[in-house]
């Protein structure tokens, strides 16, 4: 709930077991997450599900990590790319899809993401998802809380 990245730090060393910081990507998403956070109700919980596009690059490579990183030193890898690419076209994704120009202000990793992350919606719509942790742990209002893929 910080504002400031510093406080977030801070709170995080404190929290976390073993002590960590806060990546300045994580802090600058958390606005959305509070977001998203603050509608979360019973009902809603049944229809918005919560989704990483490592861990699902993870369970739809047979459980097993992607070999190389998608971003080294913050900038893309052109050959983790490719490797996440020819998972997706093993799904059916067309080359010339993961392969476009990315909207203005993303990248291509965060197409392959985007991408991924269809996969697993409609994993979750045919009831083929699974959670991380499962069963998936409940949060202060009772609310499931995992990672879906």
């Amino acid at each position: 709930m910080c504002d400031d990245y510093r406080d977030a730090c801070r709170e995080a060393l404190l929290r976390s077991d073993p002590p960590r910081k806060v990546s300045k990507q994580a802090f600058n998403i958390f606005p959305k997450i509070r977001e998203i956070d603050s509608l979360m109700d019973p009902e809603r919980a049944g229809r918005i599900f919560e989704v990483h596009p490592e861990v699902a690059f993870w369970r739809l490579n047979g459980e097993r990590p992607m070999a190389l990183p998608k971003k080294i030193r913050n900038r893309p890898n052109p050959a983790g790319l490719d490797e996440r690419r020819g998972l997706l076209q093993g799904l059916d994704y067309e080359p010339e899809f993961l392969t476009q120009k990315p909207p203005k202000g993303a990248g291509a990793d965060d197409l392959v993401d985007a991408a991924v992350c269809a996969v697993i919606a409609e994993r979750i719509a045919r009831g083929e998802a699974a959670p991380m942790p499962d069963p998936p742990g409940r949060d202060a209002r009772g609310l499931s809380v995992a990672i879906w893929s």
